[in-house]
Order: structure tokens, then C-alpha cells, then sequence
């Protein structure tokens, strides 16, 4: 069986992997110059290597890791050496509260110091309140809003969610972002109620090992490695290949790059951003493509510092910060990556490198700054919040345009369109951050779930025969 898969980013690269594994021939073709999408390293100060995009996985869910395993990087996982972070709120930072489910508690009084006495009292009205019809989906602000008041959201929910997404709470849909707080909504009356069941249930299953996992020299080396172990099991992969049109032809597929002749497949992994597959697929399965060019995606941007220790009055303790929209900062996390990752502790012990994020769906104006006053900008807000007066010795800004995609309301429902309508494209599968999730192993299972799709589809088609 021949497979084309079209777009070399994680979940691209995890289809390829997986079709490898079920005696597929691969071509992956990757528009830009380089495989790996979101995950990308860089160096800082001459010295010290930094993830200059995703820089953790989840580690409790397992397909990242195996994935890392597969392609040689068993040996170099990491976990951070500390995941005590904080949340800048009014004026002050505050440890990010203990037993929360993206924010909400099950026991109130681990939010007191971050919330009003009102925002306290008023949490306490869940038990009483009548139940919230969540339907088909919700969006994860309203309803918790709704349930515990808007401050759990301002100064929880929202810095949380914006930290994964960059979107707003208000629009994102708690089915498809949060589905374990959908559950519980939808079993318990109390919102409480439900998040301490799900704290149970996972205290009563728990999980050995850490929560988060990293790569050393960066997770952002993950795409190479996986790119490496494809290449040796066989498949070709192309970089400048951009893809123009997708056509069917008859028991196949041909795909037309931009550029060079056109290839043919037995069947095709969309793996791109869910415009470009739209684009792509306007002709051979429209109704899926008026979904795909539906999705938003949120823009943003990380500014990494080196500074030397030397040169600060204090070192910064903990993993980093949050921070609430509601304040009206700029930036919207800072990640001291010096404390959280040994290894970037370990390249250069003179350097203290730290990381912020700016940008978040609707809000991209500051995003129009350039390089220098986006570095300024944050400078600013690390004064404010650990009294960072010093000046670093080399700054890098990586702009992630269009890099997120959004979760609305309705998300679960535009994916099953999405998958319905490609009935009218067989041999076609789509992959990729716009469906079930944009974490790496969320990216990783997509892709897994594509190729086992194309690979079940050949067995099919060979039956029928």
C-alpha cells in the first residue's frame, strides 16, 4: 500500500510511523523547510540550546512518550525539577492553588488568597443552586460561572485555559477542552460534587511517574528523531514540497505539489491545519471542507531571555506564573525554564533563561510589535511581578501565527462533520491539533488514529477483492 501524508508536523510524522508499522510505503511532504510544526529548538546567548515552541508533553497520557521511546529518546526524557508555579493576580503573585480540575476546585478553601471573600462566599452557593443543563456542550466560562461565579473563571479558569488554547473561556467548548468537567456536569448537580468524584477516581487509579515530561536539549527534537526513524524503515520525506491540489483518480489519489511532477498513492494523510486541508479537500469532499475552513486559530508569540545570574538581584524561584486576562497585562505566562528544566540548568550555569507568552485569540494587536518592543513589553510585566530590573544579554522572539486552533462550542460536532463528510474522499484521513486535542500526545494519537484508518481501510478493500 502506497500512502502519501501530507504535512510534517507531529501528527504527520506519528501517521508515517504507524503506517511504517503496517508495511505501508510513506512519502511525507512537508511545505516548509523543516519537519516538526509547533515543535521547534534554538539556541539562546551563543550557548544554551531552549524549546522555542512546545516545550512539555503530558506525560499520564502515553502517546507522546511511546513516541519518543520509538524514535531513540527513551534515554534523554526529563521531567522539570520543580512544578511549583504561581498565579500573578491583583498585583501579587499566589501559589497556583493544590486539587483543581483547569481551575475549579473540589475544595474551596484552597482558592483563599486568590479570590475576594466574595468570590469565596459565593462559590459556596453550588451546593444549593439548582442544576445546569449542559446539553450537547457548554462553554467551560458560562457554566462554571454560573456555578461558582465569574471569579473562579477570571482568576483560574481563564489563565489555565489561555495557557493551552490562548483562547477565552467563554468560547471554548468544555466537551471537547475539559471532557471529564463535561461529565461531571452532566452527572452531578453540584459542580463541587463532580470534581471532587473526579479527584477520587483519579486518587484511586493514580498514576505512578510525572505529570509532564521533556526532552533533553528540548522536546523540540522530537520531530527529528521521529523524521530519522522513519527515513530508516524506508520512507521518503520531502521538505519545500508544498501541495497544491488532491485529486481522485480511480482506485487512488494523485497529489500535485507546488512544484515537480505529480505522485501517486493508494490513499492520503491530510495532516496540515484544518484551511489548508479545507482548501485542499474543496473539491473532493466539500461538505468536510466548509468545516475545516470554519476553524479559528489563535496567533501568539514567546519571547525568550537569557540574563546573567550575576546580574539579578534575586533569582526567580519556582516553574513560573500565570496570569489572569482580567488584569490587563501583557504578557499571559512566564515560564522560568532554568528552574523547571535541568537540562537548561545544566548548559551553561552562568545563564538564567526564561521564556514569556504573549498573544491570545482576539487580542493579536500586540502581536503587530515588533521584536524589540515585544522584548520591552515583557521586561515590564517581569518587573512588575518578581522585580526584574536586570537587562538580558540575548533575547529571542518566535511568532506562532495562526498556531492554535480554537474549540468552540460545537467542537465535538464539527469534527464528526468533518469525518462524515470525508465519506466522499475513501482513502482520505485527516490529522492533526484542529480535532481532539492540541497537546503532543493528542497530536501523537491523531496521527496513530489516521494510519490505522488508512491501513484498515486497505484490509477492507482487499477482503472485498
Amino acid at each position: 500500500m502506497r500512502v502519501i501524508v501530507i504535512g510534517g508536523g507531529i501528527s504527520g510524522l506519528a501517521a508515517a510511523q504507524r503506517l511504517l508499522d503496517g508495511g505501508a510505503g510513506v512519502t511525507v511532504l512537508e511545505a516548509s523547510a523543516r519537519f516538526g510544526g509547533k515543535l521547534l529548538t534554538g539556541d539562546i546567548a551563543g550557548t544554551a540550546a531552549v524549546d522555542l515552541g512546545a516545550e512539555s508533553m503530558l506525560a499520564r497520557r502515553p502517546e507522546g512518550v511511546a513516541l519518543a521511546r520509538a524514535a531513540g529518546l527513551g534515554d534523554e526524557l526529563e521531567p522539570p525539577t520543580t512544578a511549583s508555579a504561581a498565579i500573578w493576580s491583583r498585583g501579587a503573585l499566589r501559589p497556583m492553588p493544590k486539587g483543581h480540575v483547569m481551575g475549579v476546585p473540589g475544595d474551596p478553601s484552597a482558592l483563599e488568597g486568590l479570590l475576594s471573600r466574595e468570590g469565596l462566599a459565593r462559590i459556596a452557593e453550588d451546593a444549593d443552586a439548582p442544576r445546569t443543563e449542559v446539553g450537547d456542550d457548554a462553554a467551560v466560562g458560562a457554566y462554571v460561572a454560573e456555578r461558582l461565579g465569574p471569579e473562579v473563571v477570571d482568576r483560574l479558569v481563564e489563565p489555565l485555559l489561555g495557557g493551552v488554547y490562548a483562547g477565552d473561556a467563554y468560547r471554548i467548548s468544555m466537551r471537547a477542552a475539559v471532557p471529564q468537567l463535561y461529565e461531571a456536569a452532566r452527572a452531578e448537580r453540584s459542580l463541587l460534587a463532580g470534581v471532587r468524584g473526579i479527584q477520587e477516581r483519579a486518587a484511586a487509579h493514580a498514576a505512578t511517574g510525572p505529570v509532564f515530561m521533556g526532552v533533553q536539549g528540548g522536546i523540540g527534537r522530537l520531530p527529528g528523531a521521529v523524521a530519522d526513524a522513519c527515513r530508516a524503515a524506508g520512507a521518503e520525506l520531502r521538505t519545500h514540497t508544498p501541495v497544491r491540489a488532491l485529486r481522485r483518480t480511480g482506485e487512488g489519489w494523485t497529489v500535485v505539489p507546488e512544484q515537480g511532477p505529480a505522485l501517486t498513492a493508494d490513499a492520503v494523510v491530510v495532516a496540515v491545519p484544518a484551511p489548508v486541508a479545507g482548501r485542499l479537500l474543496a473539491d473532493e469532499a466539500p461538505a468536510a471542507a466548509r468545516e475545516l475552513t470554519a476553524v479559528d486559530y489563535a496567533s501568539m508569540a514567546l519571547v525568550t531571555m537569557a540574563f546573567r545570574r550575576r546580574d539579578l538581584a534575586r533569582v526567580p524561584e519556582g516553574s513560573g506564573f500565570l496570569v489572569p486576562p482580567v488584569d490587563g497585562r501583557s504578557i499571559k505566562a512566564a515560564t522560568f525554564s532554568a528552574n523547571k528544566w535541568g537540562w537548561v540548568a545544566r548548559q551553561d550555569p552562568e545563564l538564567f533563561v526564561l521564556r514569556t507568552s504573549v498573544g491570545r485569540f482576539g487580542e493579536e494587536e500586540i502581536l503587530k510589535r515588533d521584536d524589540a518592543e515585544l522584548t520591552d513589553i515583557s521586561l515590564r510585566d517581569l518587573e512588575s511581578a518578581i522585580g526584574l530590573t536586570a537587562r538580558p544579554v540575548d533575547a529571542k522572539v518566535t511568532r506562532w501565527d495562526g498556531g492554535l486552533p480554537q474549540y468552540p462550542v460545537g467542537h465535538p460536532e464539527r469534527v464528526a462533520r468533518v469525518r462524515a463528510g470525508l465519506a466522499d474522499a475513501p482513502g482520505v484521513t485527516v490529522c492533526g491539533a484542529a480535532y481532539d486535542g492540541v497537546g503532543i500526545p493528542a497530536c501523537a494519537a491523531s496521527g496513530a488514529r489516521a494510519a490505522e484508518e488508512t491501513l484498515a481501510s486497505a484490509v477492507g478493500a482487499g477482503e472485498r477483492e
